[in-house]
């Protein structure tokens, strides 16, 4: 399950939120040779990368920050900037340009320390921007928490796309972190579960000053939780399983 769009257009053109995809993009693909072999990757990767272990041994804190803007394949790249793109523009709307990235980059701070905390002496190299992007779906869910979301679920063949309020949506995804994050091993790579949920914890604790400018409750109940302004319309689009019709002729033995 993923999102494709919002119904929660920005007033204002979100530079910041561009800018964050296409700087991610470009370091991706400037680092793309460097993934192609596993050692390659495991020596660059040692040198940028946010390491637990590195950080507790050594002290050096450096991959904090430059992890944020690296990613481990085309996929994670795409999902995350996915994710930036759709819920991005409407928080940089809100907290002004310089206040969207000062915001962006402490939310992929915390998530970084949070992943730390959960083990401390990990020798896994930790990638990607999802932990910034996280900060963004806490902050959107406080803003917008019933603005709807377009959402595509696949399973096998089955595809369908439904309309979701953007509290279930965001809510369930960080369920899903915290669930996954208690379940799975930390010293095993994978998916840093316990990064994504703290950058969203981050981003609702963040958003606070923004949201009580606002009203606090009371804005919810003035907008209902909705976009203060009329929302953005797509086409009504249906998803059809296509029908395989029985052949008439016996198989052959």
């Amino acid at each position: 399950m993923f999102p494709i769009h919002d119904h929660n257009p920005a007033r204002s053109t979100p530079y910041v939120t561009w800018a964050l995809i296409a700087i991610n993009t470009v370091i991706f693909l400037l680092t793309w040779p460097y993934l192609l072999d596993q050692q390659t990757a495991l020596a660059f990767f040692s040198h940028w990368a946010l390491i637990p272990a590195k950080v507790t041994l050594t002290g050096d804190w450096s991959g904090i920050v430059t992890s944020m803007f690296l990613h481990g394949g085309l996929m994670h790249l795409l999902g995350n900037m996915l994710f930036l793109y759709i819920f991005g523009d409407n928080v940089e709307d809100a907290l002004g340009h310089v206040g969207f990235l000062l915001f962006y980059l402490a939310c992929g701070i915390f998530a970084a320390l949070v992943h730390y905390w959960s083990n401390p002496l990990s020798e896994i190299p930790t990638v990607g921007a999802s932990g910034a992007i996280a900060g963004v779906l806490g902050g959107y869910l406080m803003l917008y928490p019933r603005a709807r979301v377009d959402v595509a679920i696949i399973f096998f063949v089955f595809f369908q796309i439904i309309q979701l309020p953007a509290w279930f949506m965001l809510g369930y995804w960080f369920l899903i972190q915290l669930l996954f994050g208690m379940a799975s091993d930390p010293t095993t790579g994978g998916v840093a579960y316990w990064a994504h949920a703290g950058g969203f914890i981050a981003g609702v604790v963040l958003i606070l000053p923004a949201w009580l400018m606002r009203g606090g409750p009371a804005w919810w109940r003035r907008t209902h939780g909705m976009p203060p302004y009329p929302e953005m319309v797509y086409p009504e689009r249906f998803s059809r399983i296509p029908r395989v019709r029985r052949s008439r002729r016996r198989p052959r033995r």
